[in-house]
């Protein structure tokens, strides 16, 4: 788990450009704190910035083969799960191994495959790898996006990197944020194409890019298909727990500590209770997320239905792990420097507020004990878990799924209406959720009530998945973890998208199949315990922090950010008590918030018409 940094160019010598490269991939030394190396070429530069995982003194890069007809250089961030069973594959085909690692099984898979091998790697990867035999340039990801690969086209060139800050630090590129960038910005549509800064493109999961003289191409390696699901209950329930359990047993391989999220819910406690069953007499350690007071004054609301504590207790105790208890308080969670943390990892600000903060703070506590730690994220998506997943609203409709369901969090209301009118962030919205239906993999004579619970499921799986990959991604390299997740799996995509909505909540509740298959490892508490979000603060503490912020933002009369919102209806909508301040004007001062921290540090170059 690594950044990666690079830079093509056909019409200039970049042997003498080795502080450039150094500077792109050293924005990104958070994600790879261990060791650095750079190759320079006079075509292309590669840099690596390494969090040491698999064969630590083995798996050094940007990795090089020398060949006869010039060098193949491979930067590589990721795990290959499967790469065990591939480099006894390549062996038989006649490569020789200096190392154990698997970035050295990908580059001579590659060798031998060209860029098809990516449609045998079985794990996470943003790969960039040049080719000095035929001077081309090929980026490989993951099909389901768990790492990022972002690319920008130059003159005569191409640069590339785990993070857009490694783009942006090329002197070439100009930091600018276009309309489209600011819709992006502000709605989080499901864009494929996430783009907020102009210019810079993201390599769609399943996707390989190649860059030569001829210029830019892109080939889909992977994408779900359409099929009539033939297994029957009971049989649906094994596969699920065969697939999850081997997930399980190849991403705890790893020389440094590991250890597990948990939440207390059906997801983080199902892996949880495989990995201790997989490790037999070594006792694992657990991390959770807290606030003061949670456990007594939880309030529900319509996605956290229950607090996690005692939940996370009664998995503590029923698995004996060695568990680390993160409490956080309102002071640490509104903390500036937090959030200029949180926005610099994402490279944009995307208005999660205290849940961002939480989560990266909890990571920052997970790297004082362990290096990995395996996340039940995905499991929504794979198994429609979510809330929205089960909403007639939903089912009835036609939007992103999550914008139908959480109208009422939305912070739009209270942004300047000439500044909305100007870019019509609704009938962005409409754009990119057309195009993103559209791609909906249907069979011939499907119901329509089977369509759209097809297009449900390939949204989550193929938009709002990717939100939740990237957040992890960012947030966890930012403190310099590894998150491994082990639901996030195309076998498991593959088979659970054909397999019908009825049979999804045949207990009448959502991710049946997935509650059955742990029935054995997990406390009876949490198998009958209902979905609940990511957990949130209540803390009236922190809110009134949060609008204290906020007010200081909106009473800047120099503040472009502000200018973004109508600075009155949000001024009044935040002079309330704490307690009694609605969802969406929390969301607005969140965004407002984020928006303001990112400006300040990237000065970005607004270019709306």
């Amino acid at each position: 788990m690594c950044g990666v940094a690079g830079w093509v160019s056909f019409d200039r010598d970049l042997s003498g450009e080795r502080a450039t490269i150094e500077s792109m991939t050293n924005t990104m030394e958070r994600r790879g704190p261990d060791e650095y190396g750079f190759w320079v070429g006079a075509r292309a530069a590669f840099g690596h910035r390494r969090l040491s995982i698999i064969d630590l003194p083995g798996g050094k890069q940007p990795m090089t083969v020398e060949t006869p007809d010039g060098p193949v250089v491979l930067t590589y961030s990721g795990e290959t799960y499967n790469y065990v069973e591939l480099r006894d594959e390549l062996r038989r085909r006649g490569h020789e191994f200096t190392t154990s690692s698997d970035t050295e099984v990908v580059l001579h898979g590659y060798l031998e495959w060209g860029a098809a091998v990516a449609e045998r790697l079985v794990g996470m990867c943003a790969i960039g790898i040049w080719d000095g035999r035929i001077e081309r340039l090929t980026l490989i990801r993951d099909r389901l996006g768990v790492k990022p690969m972002h690319y920008r086209e130059i003159a005569g060139g191409l640069l590339f990197g785990s993070e857009q800050k490694a783009i942006l630090a090329n002197p070439l590129v100009e930091p600018v944020v276009d309309a489209d960038g600011m819709r992006e910005l502000i709605t989080m549509s499901g864009s494929a194409n996430e783009a907020v800064w102009s210019g810079i493109n993201i390599v769609r999961p399943g996707t390989v890019v190649t860059f030569d003289r001829g210029g830019l191409r892109t080939h889909t390696y992977w994408r779900l298909s359409p099929d009539e699901h033939r297994d029957d209950l009971p049989t649906t329930i094994e596969r699920v727990r065969e697939m999850t359990t081997s997930n399980v047993r190849h991403e705890l391989v790893a020389d440094v500590p590991r250890g597990m999220l948990l939440s207390g819910g059906l997801d983080s406690s199902t892996l949880t209770g495989l990995a201790v069953r997989e490790l037999g007499g070594e006792k694992i350690k657990t991390f959770s997320v807290d606030f003061p007071g949670q456990d007594d004054d939880f309030g529900v609301d319509n996605v956290r239905l229950s607090a996690d504590g005692p939940y996370v207790r009664e998995v503590v105790e029923f698995l004996g792990t060695d568990h680390h208890h993160v409490v956080l308080d309102h002071a640490a969670l509104s903390d500036p420097e937090v959030r200029a943390e949180v926005v610099s990892a994402w490279d944009t600000p995307r208005g999660f507020g205290d849940a961002n903060a939480s989560l990266y703070l909890l990571f920052r506590a997970v790297k004082e004990h362990v290096t990995v730690a395996l996340s039940g994220e995905g499991a929504d998506e794979i198994f429609m878990g979510h809330v929205w997943h089960a909403m007639p609203a939903v089912h009835a409709g036609e939007g992103f799924p999550w914008v139908i369901a959480w109208a009422h969090h939305e912070s739009e209301s209270y942004l300047d209406q000439s500044f909305a009118a100007e870019l019509d962030f609704d009938g962005y919205i409409a754009d990119r959720y057309r195009d993103s239906v559209t791609g909906t993999p249907l069979s011939d004579g499907e119901s329509t009530a089977r369509k759209r619970e097809r297009e449900i499921g390939y949204l989550g799986l193929t938009r709002w998945l990717r939100t939740l990959n990237n957040r992890m991604d960012r947030l966890a390299m930012r403190a310099g973890v590894e998150t491994r997740v082990p639901f996030c799996d195309h076998r498991m995509a593959e088979y659970l998208y054909n397999v019908p909505y009825a049979m999804q909540r045949a207990d009448g509740h959502e991710k049946s199949l997935l509650r059955a298959a742990a029935a054995d490892v997990i406390p009876s508490g949490v198998r009958e315990r209902r979905k609940s979000a990511y957990p949130s603060t209540q803390d009236p503490l922190y809110i009134a922090a949060l609008q204290r912020q906020a007010r200081e933002v909106l009473a800047d009369n120099s503040s472009v950010t502000a200018d973004m919102f109508d600075r009155a209806k949000l001024a009044k909508a935040i002079d309330v008590d704490p307690r009694r301040l609605p969802a969406g004007a929390r969301s607005a001062c969140e965004q407002l918030l984020d928006i303001d921290t990112w400006a300040r540090i990237y000065r970005p170059a607004l270019k709306l018409s």
